[in-house]
């Protein structure tokens, strides 16, 4: 048996991040795959993950892939591809049919067709985009809901309630086709806040309820889980970058300067902590109140046990912990990945782009996160396949 090699690429606005996994030649369904390289590069050509240049977008992925190349000593020729942006939207929906067997039996022909009826409802609704996943949230037999699968109960109509993840699919064909520009064929797709999910949230935590929240250069996603499952993905059009503009603009002082103290790195600057504090915090506040507003709007506000979660590059800034309790009334933690990788993947945000290896490394169909999306892998390239020459 030959060993297997991984790779995710991250698209991000602010940079390209590339991983590359080993997975173990044993039959331990549980051994972590090892990362051998990474990779990265400056991101150029997007804005708020929207492609406007393709040839500089595909430009910094084949410098972000040649790095990991060097690194890991393996030519690149396929990847795990995410996609964020502000494109990534939800709609939901109830699909139902009546069962096919003659002693009412419920099978899982019955099962695809009430995900197929709930995916056809939504059709008029979402134009001009394209469903990254389909994930079901809940079933019910006769009017009476099901815990759990209904395979192999008994009634006579079943029903479900669907979550579709979907994106803008001119900006997934334009970001698909920036990358096979590159030399990559893109094995499959996946939204970057569940991707990240993989790495950061534990099972225990997906099980009580939490929300992720992903802060980036210029968008800050969320993926709120319950019962192991998730049930929401939003992408906000704000980030650590509107901190830098804050900053230059309280302390007019230049953009490079405003970005190093946002780091805490060492500049000539003369400003009061006190002064820095008070605008970091006003935008965080508005973007934990963006957070909390949606929540609110799936009646999940301050119901999460496990609380949020706080990763990405902007995850760093000063009282981010404590702005985020204080406006979500929740518990509230700031994550980073585990450190035992070697050093390779340094901070929380490679989350994405190793989320993408442990989802290609994952052979399991479960009821995790994982299995659910394992279940529509390769739908979307299936689809993009026909727009090829």
């Amino acid at each position: 048996m030959t060993e297997r090699i991984i790779t995710g690429i991250d698209v991000g606005t602010y940079q390209v991040k590339v991983v590359v996994v080993r997975l173990p030649n044993n039959k331990d369904t549980r051994a972590m795959p090892q990362i051998i390289g990474t990779g990265y590069a400056e991101s150029r050509g997007l804005r708020n993950g929207y492609i406007v240049n393709r040839s500089d977008v595909a430009k910094s992925v084949r410098t972000a892939v040649a790095q990991a190349e060097k690194a890991s000593g393996i030519e690149v020729k396929k990847a795990y591809l995410s996609m964020g942006g502000v494109g990534i939207d939800e709609i939901t929906s109830k699909g139902e049919v009546i069962t096919s067997r003659a002693d009412s039996e419920i099978t899982y022909i019955d099962t695809e067709k009430a995900a197929q009826d709930s995916e056809e409802r939504i059709q008029e609704h979402i134009p001009n985009r394209k469903v990254l996943h389909a994930i079901p949230l809940g079933y019910q037999i006769d009017n009476t809901p099901v815990l759990g699968k209904p395979i192999g109960m008994r009634g006579t109509k079943l029903e479900v309630e669907t979550l579709f993840i979907t994106t803008i699919e001119q900006h997934l064909t334009e970001l698909i086709t920036a990358v096979e520009e590159a030399g990559i064929e893109v094995e499959d797709i996946m939204s970057s806040p569940i991707a990240a999910s993989f790495v950061i949230l534990s099972k225990a935590q997906k099980r009580a309820g939490c929300v992720l929240a992903n802060i980036g250069a210029e968008t800050v996603s969320i993926a709120v889980f319950e019962n192991g499952t998730p049930i929401s993905v939003k992408v906000f059009p704000i980030g650590s970058n509107d901190v830098t503009n804050d900053i230059a603009l309280g302390l007019k002082i230049p953009l490079e300067e405003a970005e190093k103290i946002k780091r805490g790195g060492m500049t000539s600057v003369v400003y009061t902590k006190k002064k820095l504090d008070e605008i970091i915090s006003a935008r965080l506040t508005d973007i934990f109140e963006l957070i909390d507003n949606h929540l609110k709007k799936i009646r999940r506000d301050g119901m999460l046990p496990a609380g949020i979660i706080i990763t990405g590059g902007g995850s760093g800034m000063s009282g981010v912990q404590e702005i985020a309790k204080n406006t979500l009334s929740l518990p509230a933690r700031v994550t980073t990945l585990d450190p035992g990788q070697n050093g390779k993947v340094r901070d929380a945000s490679w989350a994405v782009a190793y989320g993408l290896c442990m989802w290609g490394a994952s052979d399991e169909v479960d009821e995790s996160a994982i299995g659910i999306a394992k279940q529509t892998k390769n739908s979307i390239l299936k689809w993009f396949s026909q727009f090829l020459p």
